[in-house]
């Protein structure tokens, strides 16, 4: 329980943090844990009355299990209640129906709200949020730490709102012409305005506020926010992409009317309007596109312009919908033709320009370009480890888009029943970026996969987030003098970064080092790296044996594809080189089983091997807007199931410790992730492990003796990143299968 001068001196920060935001928008992520900490209570949401629809809904909250919450203004809800007699009320328990009715015969707690997120409201303190006799909303703080919500609670409640209401008497109340916000901010004089709103243009509005009274693009979004009630959302394409169903309406139409239906990063549906109150045109929109689950925002004019594909004439390829509108075009106008598109067509062209160039933008790994029956070519790209869909291409247009790309990769157009593989080169800010390509037949159309290789040099090997140990193990195995070293996990896990890494840390100017990759990747100065082509019959074994030839010191095998290849790494190591390599298996354990599959001797095997490094991708937290928690005790079970009871006390931690999880802001797009680190798993070659490959003891028998000589599973690392607060529960979740 907070005494009274720390419940003055939390109102007075508050006072402060409000004043040094326009908006509640901006304040709200530092005004909330204030609150709470006031209370020492668990949640809040304020509550906004929306006068055209007589309802709260809750704008502001904590938590994210319900996306949005709706209540009457109606004893059907604590909220509903409070905002209809303009009264507070303490609940101490609002599952007590007699305690309710002892407040209104009719009240309510509505407990689906509890029910869907699987929390529960013990008690509860709510009060309205008035300025000038008018309500604004409902301010209501949940659950209480310590004892019951009491009057001193209620004062306090009672002058924080007043304090909201003051502030914020436009956001939460709406102003009664769309730009009046302007002059409440100082930004504009009302005579100004008034000559600007004659038109009843408000496109001309918009864009004589930014050229004449010079006010910045994001007040006047704000302003629109504030009047409409919706949220403000701006050009962000690296949060938001054309929806779906958005090819259902015609483009023409909707830059007309200015409205763009967008989909966030989790393809939840928004649709962007600069009048988000024309009922009618709302209505027409839902229906084209047969849904009835979507938020509204608005945005203005040239914002919606860019999301349906307008820009500047001559900058680059031209934004995706442009494009689009293009082919759209060309197929009104010669219905006949369209499937008969040619691939140098210019917009097929700058199609495929655009595709590769946003991909890059995106930081994607992958690109794939999808057909399907009777639909739309789906262009997807893979960003962080997760598939998102980009934009969609005209069925018509499918084999003018794959002709073009396989031209750039010098691929054979005419070939259509077999895969196909190439590559393909692009720049981009003046930097080359390369891209290799396979070709897929399908059921529905030739299918194209292209994964865009890592530019630049090596990452440091301080940069790979290893744990401590594992880095000082690693470090140790690369300094012996001769010897293999595998780097594992499946395709897209980073082992070419890994084996850089490793490279960078070993290039010195008395070692000589080279390398055989498919492809080349990533380059450094001081490395003899070769480009191998099965085509031409050199192939990783071929260059092997060449470069025993040339004096190595190191030699890198990009991959261990067969046992001839696998065979020729072992003698090179054992002959006096230190060998690094990889292969495609999902432990360290496994490879040795794999290996010896493939028919190489144990004894030879077992004395080359200095260590298996076994890692995969998972995703992290973004920085900007993880959040602290404290372990509940489900996840503290969780953790010491995951990393095993025998070795769990290494940890140090209990029952309290601290954990993070997602949030999601601006910088990474509302996901609450941004990037991904790997988790590693090193197994070391010791005597007593050395013996159980002798025998070709089973996978569990060697992993057993690698835990006690040291090694700590993938699953176990992943655990130690999520305490060291990298990452979170449920990419650990992800990562075991529960």
């Amino acid at each position: 329980m907070l005494e009274q001068a720390d419940r003055q001196r939390i109102l007075t920060e508050l006072a402060s943090r409000l004043e040094a935001h326009p908006t509640l928008t901006a304040a709200y992520r530092e005004v909330e844990p204030l609150i709470l900490k006031a209370f020492g209570a668990a949640r809040m949401s304020l509550f906004q009355r929306r006068r055209q629809h007589q309802d709260l809904v809750a704008r502001f909250k904590t938590g994210k299990e319900t996306r949005e919450i709706k209540v009457p203004i109606s004893p059907l809800s604590i909220a509903g209640y409070v905002a209809m007699a303009q009264q507070s009320v303490i609940i101490n328990d609002p599952y007590d129906d007699e305690q309710l009715k002892q407040i209104h015969f009719r009240l309510r707690f509505d407990k689906k709200f509890d029910t869907a997120s699987q929390f529960k409201t013990e008690n509860v303190i709510c009060v309205p949020v008035i300025n000038a006799g008018v309500l604004m909303g409902v301010m209501q703080v949940i659950n209480k730490a310590e004892g019951e919500f009491d009057s001193d609670d209620l004062e306090l409640a009672t002058r924080i709102a007043e304090m909201l209401g003051n502030k914020f008497r436009y956001e939460l109340g709406g102003t009664k012409n769309p730009f009046d916000y302007l002059v409440h901010r100082g930004l504009i004089q009302q005579k100004a305005l008034d000559e600007y709103c004659q038109s009843d243009n408000t496109r001309q509005i918009v864009q004589r506020l930014i050229s004449e009274a010079r006010i910045n693009e994001d007040d006047i979004g704000e302003a629109l926010s504030v009047h409409y009630q919706v949220p403000f959302i701006k050009f962000l394409p690296d949060n938001y992409n054309l929806h779906q169903g958005n090819s259902k309406l015609n483009l023409s139409y909707l830059k007309r009317n200015f409205v763009a239906v967008v989909s966030d990063v989790r393809e939840n549906p928004v649709v962007l309007m600069l009048e988000p109150n024309n009922a009618a045109l709302l209505m027409e929109i839902e229906s084209a596109l047969g849904i009835d689950s979507y938020e509204i925002a608005v945005s203005l004019p040239n914002h919606i312009l860019q999301y349906l594909g307008e820009t500047n004439a001559g900058a680059g390829p031209g934004e995706m919908d442009e494009i689009l509108d293009e082919i759209g075009t060309s197929m009104e106008e010669d219905d006949d033709h369209s499937d008969e598109m040619a691939e140098d067509a210019p917009a097929v062209v700058r199609l495929v320009s655009r595709v590769l160039q946003d991909a890059k933008r995106l930081n994607a790994s992958d690109i794939h370009i999808d057909p399907e029956k009777g639909a739309p070519t789906r262009v997807r790209m893979r960003v962080d480890g997760v598939i998102r869909d980009i934009t969609q291409v005209p069925a018509s247009h499918h084999s003018a888009v794959i002709a073009r790309i396989k031209i750039m990769s010098g691929l054979n157009i005419a070939e259509k029943r077999v895969p196909q593989d190439g590559k393909l080169a692009f720049k981009m800010s003046g930097q080359p970026v390369e891209v290799r390509v396979a070709t897929i037949p399908t059921v529905a159309g030739e299918g194209v996969v292209m994964r865009i290789l890592a530019t630049g040099g090596a990452m440091p090997i301080e940069k790979m987030n290893l744990m401590p140990e594992t880095m000082t193990r690693l470090k140790e195995m690369i300094k012996k003098p001769h010897g293999i070293l595998l780097v594992v996990g499946p395709t897209g896990s980073g082992k070419t970064t890994t084996l850089h890494a490793v490279l960078g840390y070993l290039n010195t100017p008395e070692r000589k080092i080279w390398t055989a990759e498919d492809p080349v990747e990533i380059t450094q100065p001081g490395l003899q790296q070769v480009q191998v082509s099965a085509k031409i019959g050199f192939n990783f074994a071929a260059a092997l044996r060449a470069f025993l030839r040339a004096d190595p010191d190191i030699i890198l095998i990009g991959e261990m594809r067969d046992k001839e290849t696998a065979h020729a790494g072992i003698e090179a190591s054992l002959t006096g080189h230190l060998v690094l390599s990889t292969l495609h298996t999902n432990s360290a354990p496994e490879t040795i089983t794999r290996l010896l599959d493939l028919g190489l001797d144990p004894v030879n095997f077992s004395d080359a091997c200095v260590g298996i490094l076994a890692q995969r991708l998972i995703r992290t937290l973004c920085p900007n807007c993880k959040e602290k928690y404290t372990a509940t005790a489900d996840d503290f079970v969780f953790l010491r199931r995951q990393y095993g009871e025998e070795w769990f006390d290494e940890l140090d931690i209990d029952e309290n410790v601290q954990l993070h999880k997602a949030k999601g802001c601006e910088a990474c797009g509302e996901t609450g992730y941004k990037g991904r680190t790997g988790v590693h798993e090193l197994l070391g070659m010791t005597n007593e492990l050395r013996a159980l490959v002798y025998k070709e003891a089973s996978v569990t028998e060697m992993k057993d003796q690698a835990m006690k000589d040291g090694m700590r599973t993938l699953t176990q690392d992943a655990v130690r990143k999520v305490i060291k607060g990298d990452t979170d529960i449920l990419q650990l979740q992800t990562l075991s299968g529960h």
